[in-house]
């Protein structure tokens, strides 16, 4: 199976051992059979120029040439006639493909999926999932060097470990594309549609994602201009579903057409919530009053906000299970998302207490002082409790809350309602009381009192760099729709406690995500009002679920759901065209 070499990337070459349209007539590698003729030219010239430089100035007869010199003068002419041929292409290709091995010779984002033949009737058909890896005719093309040979081959079996590749050559690029071949090497199997080039591997070392192999394409699509609050967005939305993009477009069209929409932030704080143990149920209660006298609050704050000169402690609420004390701090956070300030803050508290109290046992948290290398797994270890609640659905978070709590309505109008939305105000107001209001009552829902907010909230997220498994409590959100105006106009609004997301921090500095951020304009931390652009963020997802939901709603109301997924949220390709 030949790989082509893309028109596109004229700058790059993909070696292949078997079949190659640039391949040497020598049996020699084509780099080594180009070298080896250019340096005969310059050689064969610098001997003619030097012996005998009044032969080659004025006409001379065969006869009066020396054996050596007439071979040289062949050598010239053949090496020049090589050259000639090869210099354009398979030289300057060989050369780049040596001298850069894994910047630019790695093709799979642009290279088409594989044929391979099958072996029943001869037919060749395109590879739509796994490529079997011929280790003598890799898809991954690139050169690889006899010291990355040898540490390709410890990480096979397993005498060097995949995590510690970056360290060891010192480049993450160079060991992510080391990695990649060593897993297509210990799985037999080819992950060739999977980009690796056009990736700052750099950017996400010790913050995003351990031992990378390349990166996954999503596309974005952008839906808007979103009205709120007298600023318009265009909101950008990171998807594998068709009509996502188009349904939550035609409710930014329809909140658009009527006036806009409303957001109010109602609540800003993140929250950790640790475990501890004591010896008796009474020591504990002790603790938790403690904890919640407010007299004492003061003193815990000055603690716990020496963590950072963003984090501010809000609240301590206390709950105990027995002789386990179970303390979920609330704090703001500036622009960040803030679980690992937080972290930090409940650090300090926590061995602040320790002194106050030294029989307390903290379950699941180590004594050691947190650092950039350990904060990541000491806050999975703070999550322990369970009582935050971080990326599950809960109650607590329901009620009172986690990150940012925001409430946007909107008004639209009669005619919108009919002619954008093309349905009517009863159905609709009808609609959302027995779908998203009763109907998820009956299924015991918890904080699912919508249509797909979920789908808003993931697209968004993915889109802006931020954590997708947050997406759980995040899209928390309760719709409501009632008729004004004498029963008109209708009333929509969306109420979602928990939506948490930030400016800066993980995946947010991506360069991808970045753009994104810029966007909307809330890129990085705000310097005139620290944490302006989070709450912003927060809003825009609010107003944009909004529009989704009365979009989506409307669609269910006029029948045309079924309808729009069948015509655009399916593959339109021929299957049997691309067997064949």
């Amino acid at each position: 199976m030949a790989l082509p070499h893309h028109p596109n990337n004229k700058n790059h070459n993909i070696h292949n051992n078997n079949n190659n349209n640039n391949a040497s007539p020598f049996p020699l590698p084509l780099f080594l059979t180009n070298g080896i003729f250019l340096t005969l030219f310059f050689s064969v010239s610098y001997f003619l120029l030097l012996r005998c430089p009044h032969k080659l100035q004025s006409p001379i007869p065969l006869h009066a040439v020396t054996l050596t010199q007439l071979f040289s003068i062949i050598l010239l002419v053949s090496s020049f006639i090589y050259l000639l041929n090869f210099f354009s292409i398979g030289f300057v290709q060989s050369f780049i493909a040596t001298s850069r091995p894994y910047h630019d010779t790695l093709q799979h984002d642009v290279l088409p999926k594989p044929k391979l033949m099958d072996n029943n009737n001869n037919n060749s058909f395109t590879c739509e999932n796994d490529v079997v890896l011929d280790n003598n005719n890799k898809p991954n093309g690139f050169i690889i060097s006899e010291e990355d040979e040898e540490i390709i081959n410890s990480v096979v079996n397993g005498t060097v470990s995949s995590y510690s590749l970056e360290e060891m050559v010192g480049d993450c690029r160079r060991a992510a594309a080391i990695r990649r071949e060593a897993v297509e090497r210990k799985t037999g199997r080819s992950v060739l549609g999977l980009p690796f080039i056009g990736f700052d591997y750099e950017s996400i070392l010790g913050q995003c994602c351990e031992m990378p192999i390349g990166y996954v394409q999503i596309p974005v699509g952008i839906a808007g201009p979103l009205l709120l609050n007298g600023g318009e967005y265009m909101v950008p939305m990171a998807t594998t579903e068709g009509c996502l993009v188009a349904s939550t477009n035609r409710g930014c069209k329809a909140v658009f057409s009527s006036g806009g929409a409303t957001a109010v932030l109602l609540k800003d704080g993140m929250t950790r919530a640790p475990v501890v143990r004591f010896g008796t149920v009474a020591r504990a209660a002790t603790v938790k009053f403690f904890l919640e006298d407010r007299v004492n609050f003061e003193t815990l704050s000055i603690v716990f906000n020496k963590s950072s000169r963003f984090a501010r402690l809000q609240s301590i609420q206390c709950s105990i299970a027995g002789r386990n004390l179970y303390i979920r701090f609330s704090c703001s956070t500036g622009d960040a998302m803030g679980m690992n300030m937080v972290s930090k803050g409940v650090q300090n508290v926590l061995d602040f207490l320790h002194i106050e109290f030294p029989d307390m046992d903290v379950i699941g948290i180590s004594g050691e002082p947190l650092n950039p290398f350990n904060l990541y797994f000491q806050g999975l270890e703070f999550g322990i409790g369970n009582f935050c609640s971080d990326k599950k659905p809960s109650a607590v978070n329901w009620i009172e809350g986690r990150g940012k709590s925001v409430v946007c309505e909107s008004v639209i109008t009669e005619e919108v309602v009919r002619k954008v939305l093309k349905t009517t105000v009863p159905a609709l107001v009808e609609l959302n009381m027995l779908k998203n209001l009763a109907g998820s009552a009956i299924a015991g829902s918890l904080g699912g009192f919508n249509a797909h907010a979920a789908n808003i909230v993931s697209a968004i997220f993915i889109a802006t760099g931020q954590d997708p498994a947050q997406n759980i409590e995040s899209s928390h959100c309760i719709t409501m729709m009632e008729a004004v105006n004498g029963g008109k106009d209708l009333h929509i609004s969306v109420t979602m406690p928990a939506i948490e997301v930030g400016t800066v921090g993980g995946g947010t500095q991506l360069a991808s995500q970045a753009a994104c951020l810029n966007l909307l304009g809330v890129k990085g931390a705000s310097k005139e009002s620290p944490g302006s652009n989070a709450r912003l963020l927060a809003t825009i997802v609010a107003g944009s679920v909004l529009a989704g939901e009365l979009s989506l709603m409307s669609a269910i109301s006029a029948g045309q759901l079924v309808k729009s997924h069948m015509k655009y949220n399916r593959s339109n390709q021929d299957i049997t065209a691309m067997i064949s």
